[in-house]
């Protein structure tokens, strides 16, 4: 699965609703982007769209915020794989729902991936007067999920 969105802040709902089509209920995805790309906006919009009204800001500090019982929400900048691990966050992603990680490592990625979770990246990059979103994703058949894409 590949998709390529150009969007504004204004159009950040179309992106957000074809997330919510086209992902299944239990997935990690991983927020790829320079300091102030925008994925902490992006992570406004998808939570916008699946109707939470919680204010959404970055766990820059707390590392995690819950906003639903199935919307995650992980800021690891100041921490590695290891320290993930010795945390004891990983557990949180057998909790069903979403996962949204900001700069997550290529490691905790690898790790994810080979363990059979639904993983998908969101790729952000400046493009004129908004965004490039670029999505790839990779479901398998863990915890009833029942399609198959490419990474």
């Amino acid at each position: 699965m590949k998709k390529i969105f150009k969007a504004n802040i204004d159009e950040l709902d179309i992106v957000a609703e074809y997330l919510n089509r086209t992902i299944p209920r239990d997935a990690i995805i991983f927020l790829i982007g320079d300091l102030a790309s925008g994925k902490t906006t992006l992570t406004k919009a998808i939570a916008k769209s699946k109707g939470i009204k919680s204010i959404i800001t970055s766990p820059t500090f707390s590392l995690q915020h819950v906003y639903s019982s199935d919307f995650f929400h992980y800021d690891l900048y100041r921490i590695d794989y290891i320290e993930f691990m010795q945390l004891g966050i990983f557990e949180e992603f057998n909790r069903s729902g979403w996962h949204l990680i900001e700069w997550g490592d290529d490691l905790l990625k690898s790790f994810l991936i080979d363990a059979g979770y639904n993983i998908f990246t969101i790729t952000i990059t400046p493009y004129e007067n908004g965004r490039e979103y670029i999505i790839n994703g990779r479901t398998t058949h863990i915890r009833g999920s029942t399609s198959i894409k490419n990474y």
